[in-house]
């Protein structure tokens, strides 16, 4: 006749059955905590990119043909720059005055902006003044990381230029094309009309 209680075999069982299941659990808490980090990271990553696309298109769309003064006092010859137009400056990707710069703060300013783009060290860069005229750029807001390629384009009468420094009187562009290269993303392009008018 048998005593209450469980034999040693039915002991060693019972706990290579729980080792098994334990070891599963982890192994599923494992992957599932992986799996929310790597869509974590993506979703951030395709956050940032939509920023970038957002600040972009609400500069380039607010484009004045506003020329400006550097801070030496010297005059621009004109008002939008796009891309190594002079063969001086291979990060620019360009350089816009745009209008409705917010002044919640009523400071004495007016409501255009000057603003540039650059590529420098695979980061999107935009960079501004504090004043139109006469002073230097401010510290660069970093809009987007981990860019391995990027190449800008300006559309002028039907036709993609890889530089802009004014056509036939024509102060802006009329859409500006940006291809990227993104880690994480793959290649984008991204096309944004400017408040050009080729008339």
């Amino acid at each position: 006749m048998r005593r209450g209680g469980f034999t040693l075999v039915e002991m060693l069982v019972a706990l290579f059955v729980f080792g098994l299941l334990a070891a599963a659990g982890a192994a599923v808490m494992g992957s599932t905590l992986t799996s929310q980090s790597a869509v974590k990271s993506r979703v951030e990553r395709f956050a940032d990119f939509q920023r970038l696309r957002a600040t972009l298109r609400a500069d380039l769309a607010q484009a004045a043909p506003r020329h400006t003064r550097d801070t030496n006092g010297t005059p621009a010859g004109i008002a939008f720059v796009g891309g190594d137009a002079w063969g001086d400056n291979k990060e620019r990707l360009f350089v816009v005055v745009r209008r409705g710069w917010e002044n919640p703060d009523k400071a004495a300013r007016p409501s255009l902006q000057y603003v540039e783009y650059r590529l420098s060290g695979g980061r999107i860069e935009r960079r501004v003044r504090a004043a139109l005229d006469g002073t230097a750029l401010g510290p660069p807001q970093v809009l987007l990381d981990g860019v391995e390629a990027g190449q800008v384009a300006f559309l002028h009468q039907g036709a993609w230029q890889g530089s802009w420094k004014g056509q036939s009187g024509i102060e802006l562009p009329r859409a500006v094309r940006l291809d990227l290269t993104v880690r994480g993303i793959g290649p984008v392009t991204q096309l944004f009309l400017t408040a050009g008018d080729e008339r």
